[in-house]
């Protein structure tokens, strides 16, 4: 772990599970340093992110207004309108928008998307199935949630590879000295302009299901609306093809787990939450600012500090899971945190859940000798903070 002083490199915490869960045992909350050098609080205990996630001195609004993750690169119209969301704001907007996206975003909407899901699925499966070995991250885990969260918005097909690259390079760029402030604008007035399209020439689709939705005189702000398509793009397509990739690569380290799964499918959807726990798809919950001064797990925060809590440590944490390293789908103690807890619940859990049944129950029964093609050691995990997911996964087929 590299540190500067006394402070550690948030980076060598987030992209490695291990490192978190050795901090941990040193003490619940730590200093740490973003990439551009701007200090944070990383809270690592699991009581303690419990309290830090819903305590509200802790600021999502304010985290947005620092400038933080952008690193004060962005104007101030163009940082609300790619970051304006449900993640970044506090009661009583987030109250607000959370009611009106959920209007739209129903239960009703993502189950009806099971068959379709369950087509795309067979469809990325029929293009390599033939091939003795493919490379899961880019054949199948990445395409898949991208094709189902542009489907669900209503992106048109010819715009899907832009759209995934310019999502993947902002989030890859958060907390970076080097944020990409052209793809981030260009992102936006794309979105302005596809929001102009649907309201001109609404669809089915859930951009035009956002624009239609209000609260009594409420309705979301322009910002408001293209934050909240940029969420759902990021947290539709990187999350889940995370958790695809990481819920693949426990089994292909377990086979007897993976027959097991094979013979009795039923056990998947508690699987789904052991992977979820063990490689947390998102590895930190979105940042806050400190608007007073308290104590967190016997450490003073003050007013105007930033605090990051990680997840991933958090659901490794031994008070609350028994032998946190180990993957057990049968674990019933413990509640895990990978969608957040609390006000900032993440609304797209039931979708990333059902996406991840159906295609790594989809894998499991179309290929009964899926293992991997090289050693475990050889794979490589990507250094974007904000996501834990592997840079490639080579699987033989049979």
């Amino acid at each position: 772990m590299h540190q500067n002083g006394d402070f550690i490199a948030l980076n060598d915490v987030l992209t490695s599970p291990d490192t978190a869960t050795d901090l941990q045992k040193q003490g619940p909350v730590h200093r740490a340093t973003l990439p551009n050098g701007v200090p944070v609080w990383l809270v690592v205990g699991y009581d303690e992110a419990i309290a830090a996630l819903n305590d509200d001195r802790l600021s999502a609004a304010a985290m947005l207004a620092s400038g933080g993750l952008d690193g004060g690169k962005l104007n101030p119209d163009m940082r609300d309108a790619l970051l304006k969301s449900l993640t970044n704001s506090d009661p009583p907007d987030h109250t607000r928008l959370r009611r009106l996206v959920s209007k739209a975003f129903t239960a009703r909407r993502v189950e009806a998307m099971r068959p379709w899901i369950s087509q795309m699925i067979d469809e990325l499966i029929d293009g390599f199935a033939q091939h003795d070995q493919v490379d899961l991250m880019a054949e199948f885990a990445a395409p898949l949630p991208i094709l189902v969260i542009s489907e669900l918005l209503g992106i048109p097909e010819a715009d899907r590879p832009r759209v995934r690259a310019w999502s993947r390079t902002i989030i890859s760029g958060f907390g970076s000295p080097d944020f990409a402030v052209q793809d981030a604008t260009a992102f936006v007035e794309y979105l302005r302009g596809l929001i102009a399209q649907r309201r001109d020439d609404p669809d089915v689709a859930l951009i035009s299901a956002l624009i239609r939705a209000r609260d009594e005189s409420d309705a979301l702000s322009a910002n408001e609306l293209t934050a909240t398509i940029f969420l759902m793009i990021v947290a539709g397509h990187d999350t889940t093809l995370s958790l695809i990739g990481n819920g693949v690569h426990l089994l292909m380290k377990k086979p007897d787990r993976a027959a097991r799964l094979r013979e009795d499918p039923s056990l998947l959807p508690a699987a789904i939450e052991e992977f979820l726990r063990l490689e947390s798809p998102v590895p930190v919950a979105n940042f806050r600012a400190a608007v007073g001064s308290f104590d967190i797990g016997g450490t003073h925060i003050s007013a105007g500090d930033l605090v990051a809590i990680s997840l991933q440590a958090a659901n490794r944490d031994d008070s609350q899971f028994a032998d946190p390293s180990r993957f057990d789908p049968a674990r019933r103690k413990g509640r895990h945190l990978a969608f957040g807890h609390g006000t900032h619940y993440c609304l797209g859990a039931p979708l990333a859940r059902l996406e991840g049944e159906l295609a790594i129950g989809a894998l499991l029964k179309r290929f009964p000798d899926l293992r991997l093609a090289v050693p475990a050691a050889e794979l490589t995990w990507s250094q974007a903070p904000f996501i834990h997911r592997l840079d490639r996964l080579p699987l033989l087929l049979s």
